[in-house]
């Protein structure tokens, strides 16, 4: 692949980050000039139009996010949060809640006039919860409570940055009416599949919500930690792998489509998936990559994963250039990264049958894709990560496409849930087990150790190069 489309990427990053940086005015003009920059890059061959492209894009960045944070900070509501006044909202949920037991909280997107809508935090707690916890996103909301500034805690810094401007503190449910439109359809699918998994046990019916939908809400604390301890964790996150389930359900139908309506057909599934799954970070990434991948197809310009990854990149942050401090679209994306760059060299270079070897260059270049992302959140990376991957994943990948289709056939006549789940049990167990197993292994890696594991392979590398050489430049020593 061409270095261009990644140093566009990599600008763009750059430009987003100075933008948190620069004030409303030097915005606009990084808008004007960036805007016609890319303008000039359409126009102009290479090389010069990846250099256009990459100014254009630092300064559309540089421009999005000054704009973005410009709007929270000058937000029609801030004299009323400041002055911590009693109000009563009207807007739409643009999530599901979340919190502990005693307490939930959901970001509503509130009218503020004049066609303009802000996001708050709603928080509720006591005898309120259970009233915000009926809430689906999507659903149009009155809500009565208090405004307030947001915090410095983990929920609040993840708000701001999913465009909160501040809280709705003892939040009450006054009106609750269900969405309409494509999230209309999409809950009322989402409903049938968890409909669907009530024969199973909570936990297991917890973690089928989470491997399907990435509704992670109901899974037990400890269980996720035996996720994330083992390195597992990443398959209660829907990821480019739940897409391709999903269309894999639908290739029946699609097959029957000509070229034209097979990409609507098949964009509107990725559009519903998507609304089912709530637009998480992850889900736009893979969303986003299956769109690009669809439309490229469309127009006879197949390209590359990497390529792909790039693109849909790219569109997002423009999109939304808040998710540069989204940590599981960082995660996202490094898994994406590190298959599309080392999963094919790894497999080549493993010993083995092919059916091993693919499964775990997979896994081996995912991991190493997440592998700095991980070590500058959370300080360690489980040595286990790989192994446990490997025994997990073909059981993931069954039930992705099972569970999907025994939970929509169980949701539609329930009678037949206990017999179509019990494969989906057994899976689900499966893989717990391999997470309890992985977490119980103590063996992690910190960034120091990184760096050494990765300078002992750059050597091993060079000696294998120079041997290389030298067995080419005198060939007789063979």
């Amino acid at each position: 692949m061409e270095l261009g489309p990644v140093v566009v990427l990599g600008a763009l990053i750059a430009g987003i980050l100075a933008g948190e940086r620069s004030g409303l005015a030097v915005a606009n003009g990084a808008l004007i000039v960036g805007a016609g920059a890319l303008g000039a890059a359409w126009f102009t061959r290479s090389p010069r139009r990846g250099a256009l492209a990459a100014i254009g894009c630092a300064l559309l960045g540089c421009a999005a996010m000054g704009r973005a944070l410009d709007g929270q900070t000058r937000s029609p509501l801030q004299t009323a949060i400041d002055r911590r006044d009693p109000t009563t909202v009207r807007g739409v949920a643009t999530g599901d809640p979340n919190g502990p037991t005693f307490e939930a909280s959901v970001l509503i997107r509130v009218d503020v006039g004049h066609g303009g809508h802000r996001t708050l935090l709603a928080r509720a707690t006591g005898g309120d919860v259970a009233a915000l916890r009926v809430i689906e996103a999507g659903d149009h909301v009155v809500l009565e409570g208090r405004l307030a500034s947001l915090g410095s805690g983990s929920f609040d810094v993840r708000a701001r940055w999913r465009h909160a401007v501040g809280r709705l503190d003892e939040a009450r449910v006054v009106e609750l009416s269900a969405p309409d439109g494509l999230l209309a359809v999409a809950n009322s699918i989402r409903a049938v599949i968890l409909r669907g998994t009530r024969s199973l046990e909570p936990t297991s019916r917890a973690l089928v919500a989470g491997f399907l939908l990435g509704d992670t809400r109901g899974i037990p604390a400890p269980v996720i930690s035996q996720y994330r301890d083992s390195g597992l964790s990443h398959l209660l996150a829907v990821s480019g792998e739940n897409v391709a389930f999903v269309m894999a359900l639908a290739a029946p139908l699609l097959r029957r489509l000509r070229l034209g309506a097979r990409t609507g057909v098949a964009l509107v599934i990725v559009l519903v998936f998507a609304a089912m799954t709530r637009f998480e970070p992850s889900v736009l990434r893979a969303s986003a990559m299956a769109a690009v991948a669809l439309l490229a197809t469309f127009g006879g310009r197949p390209a590359s994963s990497l390529r792909v990854l790039v693109y849909a990149v790219i569109t997002l942050l423009l999109a939304d250039p808040f998710l540069v401090h989204s940590v599981a679209f960082a995660l996202s994306c490094g898994a994406s990264a590190g298959i599309a760059l080392l999963a094919r060299p790894i497999d080549s270079r493993l010993p083995g049958p092919r059916f091993l070897r693919e499964p775990l260059g997979v896994s081996i270049g995912a991991q190493v894709g997440v592998l700095p992302v991980l070590l500058w959140v959370f300080g360690t990376f489980p040595l286990i990560t790989p192994v446990s991957n490997l025994v997990a994943a073909p059981a993931a990948e069954l039930l992705g496409v099972y569970g999907f289709f025994a939970s929509a056939v169980a949701g539609v006549a329930p009678r037949l849930g206990p017999l179509l789940q019990q494969p989906t049990s057994v899976l689900v167990t499966w893989i717990t087990v391999v997470a309890r197993a992985g977490a119980a292994v103590p063996l992690e890696i910190d960034g120091r150790g990184a760096l050494g594991v990765v300078s002992l392979l750059a050597a091993g590398a060079s000696v294998a190069c120079l041997r290389a050489r030298r067995a080419v430049s005198d060939p007789a020593a063979g």
